[in-house]
């Protein structure tokens, strides 16, 4: 059968199947067990999606995974978590903090509120344990089995803050196997990358697996002026994972988890005046490696948390328990105007600085206390079923700081907030089998969100009046559901649909350094409906996920600028919708190329006839419709798109691989491309981020026996240099994407 042919009965049975389906599974009925896997086939699958482990094709939902060789290529180089961004459908990661504080969109929804108690759509779950402050969501990704994307509102099985998905990290764990792995990265600018894994058998009950990692950088970037901090953009970033397990029998199991993050760097560099009036371009005689200042900059992190998850199986069911515990400390200083001197220059074009900026923000303290208890069915019946209910404490204090740059980097200006968040629900789904390939699914989540707040301005920059205390006390109750069926063709292709929803609580923009009121940002709630078709074929050479889906989210919390002010409100829009397609297609071509396809369509839109935003106070090209309110300039953004929401994502792999001597050589490449995207609620010629193309390239040898490997790597191999971001308030400040690396590698496996 020719592959148009093949392509058209897909699309016929998908149509059947959608009007007939009692017909289909009579169909299927008649072809039973799914031929064994064969060499030169493509793996199976297995997610925690619906939080018990199930081949990717039986689960009613858009989701992707990456995991071995993938994420080896993708991290070689030292990157953090953003290496994520674009390397799977409708996914886009950034941070204007550098490696911390990383900011996930899913489907165009994400937030760009850089406060260090801000909340965002997009779960975040490692190890079982919900990570939901800023600090905790950017811990190194090394030794992991597996990450998962969960795409849609994830609210039935993981909660509050998940209206745009999830993203599941799973380490791998101990076993009863003396083995591990060594592996070092040497590259440009002084990278050293080095990862190791340890798996302890202790005795026939107790497993043990320690996993480290150590990535650092030498400074790269460097102030051609006496004041200030000289050197920029290295790094010292440090983790470790000990984990212990415990099966006394058959039907009991405890994993204890504990891991720590020692972070030391640089904060993003903002770059005064290096884009061009009336473009997005990156003015002439830019210098990656030249940046001309008279501020501070220093970046420090430390996270340690710790889980226990315990498993015990009874005859007919499985009960659950995972306890979690997490803490962090943060504090970060820059010179947020970029340049130096007030009504001076900097850089190799004119950039007028009208004031100086130099902000530090950090966290004291931060502690997160996290219970959940889980029963599920364990039968082989039609019915299945899950039931359980969660705990969640969070308290935190957030310092601001304001610097008197002129006058000797003195802190003239502070304030400080402290938020005390608290959330407890129910949850229920259920999975009913209506015949040997089709099923059904429904779930439904109780939960209860309170948070006390409180924020005070005790010295004033600029010599003004203190401000607060300012209290607030938001709270809100609410029922997230799901409904979803998939449906088996044939052996090796489903159909599913799906539609649910997802809530975000209230939140909190209580920044005060420069502002003297804050805001609360209404709970959202997202609606989504979405089918797709999940196909091996070519016998089992080749994988196809697609996928169509749209969504209405109402009070959308967004996060807007104030103009000439470095300062952040959290507004609601009444609402926004979204709609799209995404695909995943993996395939072996043969046995020396192997290749993945990704891609996605995202076309999101604020309806809001009403809403206004205060647009850039350094005199951006504003696009937008504008009106004067208050005496001040404002910009209606009703029909924009939603922020950091490029249309168009896609990504592409290649892999080449030929015997040579007593191993394999290989080649690999990867490629990601987002399109172009708004930074801020309103449109600005400087302010919309141009298309990008990325790659990688890794070239290796791995010896036959699986021991060693060594390979040679390049990311950003284009050299391409762009604005990725902005700081609005002041001047043309801009953000750049990484330059070009490359480097080595070594593994070792025992």
């Amino acid at each position: 059968m020719t592959k148009s042919k093949y392509a058209s009965r897909t699309l016929i049975a998908l149509a059947i199947a959608a009007a007939f389906p009692l017909q289909g599974a009579m169909a299927q009925e008649a072809a039973q067990a799914e031929a064994k896997p064969q060499a030169g086939q493509l793996e199976t699958v297995i997610v925690t999606a619906a939080r018990r482990s199930e081949n990717i094709k039986d689960v009613p939902m858009a989701i992707s995974t990456m995991k071995g060789e993938k994420l080896d290529v993708l991290t070689a180089g030292g990157d953090d978590i953003r290496f994520m961004s674009g390397r799977t459908p409708s996914l886009n990661v950034e941070s204007d903090f550098g490696r911390s504080f990383p900011r996930f969109y899913i489907r165009g929804l994400g937030n760009t509120d850089f406060d260090l108690n801000a909340s965002q759509p997009v779960g975040l779950v490692y190890d079982g344990v919900v990570q939901e402050s800023p600090m905790l969501k950017g811990f190194p990704v090394f030794d992991v089995e597996q990450i998962e994307v969960l795409r849609g509102p994830q609210g039935t099985l993981f909660g509050r803050n998940s209206p745009a998905g999830v993203i599941k990290f799973d380490s791998v764990k101990p076993s009863n196997k003396q083995e591990g792995y060594v592996s070092a990265g040497f590259g440009k600018d002084g990278v050293f990358n080095a990862e190791g894994a340890f798996n302890l058998p202790v005795n026939e009950m107790i497993n043990a697996r320690v996993s480290l990692q150590s990535q650092s950088r030498d400074d790269r970037v460097h102030n051609p002026r006496i004041t200030g901090t000289q050197d920029f953009e290295g790094y010292k970033d440090n983790a470790a994972r000990v984990q212990v397990a415990f099966k006394p029998n058959k039907d009991f199991s405890a994993l204890f988890n504990v891991h720590h993050r020692d972070m030391d760097g640089s904060a993003t560099l903002f770059r005064a005046g290096i884009i061009k009036k009336g473009t997005n371009d990156i003015v002439d005689g830019f210098d990656y490696g030249s940046y001309p200042t008279d501020g501070f900059n220093t970046q420090k992190l430390k996270v340690t948390g710790s889980s226990l998850t315990l498993r015990y199986d009874l005859p007919a069911m499985t009960l659950h328990s995972i306890t979690g515990y997490e803490k962090a400390k943060f504090y970060s200083r820059a010179d947020v105007d970029g340049g130096y001197g007030s009504g001076a220059t900097s850089g190799p074009a004119p950039a007028f600085i009208p004031f100086t900026s130099e902000t530090a923000d950090g966290l004291p303290d931060h502690k997160q206390i996290s219970q959940e208890f889980r029963v599920e069915s364990n039968t082989k019946d039609r019915l299945q079923w899950i039931a359980g209910v969660y705990y969640f404490k969070e308290d935190i204090v957030v310092d601001s700081f304001n610097f008197d740059t002129l006058g000797g980097g003195v802190v003239n200006g502070y304030a400080q907030q402290t938020q005390n968040s608290r959330s407890w629900a129910a949850f229920g789904s259920v999975n009913y089998a209506l015949s040997d390939v089709w099923k059904v699914r429904a779930g439904i989540r109780y939960t209860d969100d309170k948070k006390d707040f409180v924020a005070a301005r005790t010295l004033t920059p600029f010599g003004g009046k203190n401000v607060g205390p300012l209290f607030a006390h938001p709270q809100d109750t609410n029922v997230s559901w799901d409904l979803s069926t998939n449906y088996e063709i044939d052996k090796n292709t489903n159909v599913y649909g799906r539609i649910a929803t997802g809530y975000r609580a209230p939140s909190i923009q209580g920044r005060v350094l420069f502002g003297d009121t804050i805001s609360v940002g209404d709970s959202e709630k997202n609606l989504s409906v979405e089918a797709g078709i999940k196909q091996d074929f070519l016998n089992k050479r080749a994988r196809l996920s697609a996928s169509v889906f749209k969504y209405r989210v109402k009070d959308l919390q967004l996060t807007a600028g104030s103009g000439a002010v470095n300062q952040n409100r959290l507004v609601n829009a009444d609402k926004a919708e979204g709609q799209g397609f995404e695909l995943d297609l993996q395939a072996i071509i043969s046995d020396e190329w192997r290749a993945t396809i990704g891609g996605s369509y995202n076309d999101t839109e604020i309806k809001d006839a009403g809403l206004f935003v205060s647009p850039c106070g350094n005199g951006c090209t504003v696009t937008n419709p504008t009106q004067t309110v208050g005496g001040s300039r404002v910009a209606l953004i009703n029909g924009n798109p939603l922020p950091r929401a490029p249309k168009w994502v896609g990504n592409f792999t290649l892999r080449y691989s030929t015997p040579v001597g007593n191993g394999e050589f290989y080649a690999y490449t990867d490629w990601a491309y987002r399109d172009k995207y708004n930074m801020f609620l309103y449109e600005a010629k400087e302010y919309k981020a141009k298309s990008m193309l990325e790659g990688g390239l890794r070239a290796g040898y791995k010896w036959a026996d699986g021991k060693y490997e060594v390979a040679a790597y390049g990311r950003n191999i284009t050299g391409r240099e762009q604005v990725i971001a902005a700081i609005d308030f002041n001047n043309l400040t801009g953000i750049v994407n990484e330059p070009r690396t490359y480097g080595v590698q070594f593994k070792a496996n025992f």
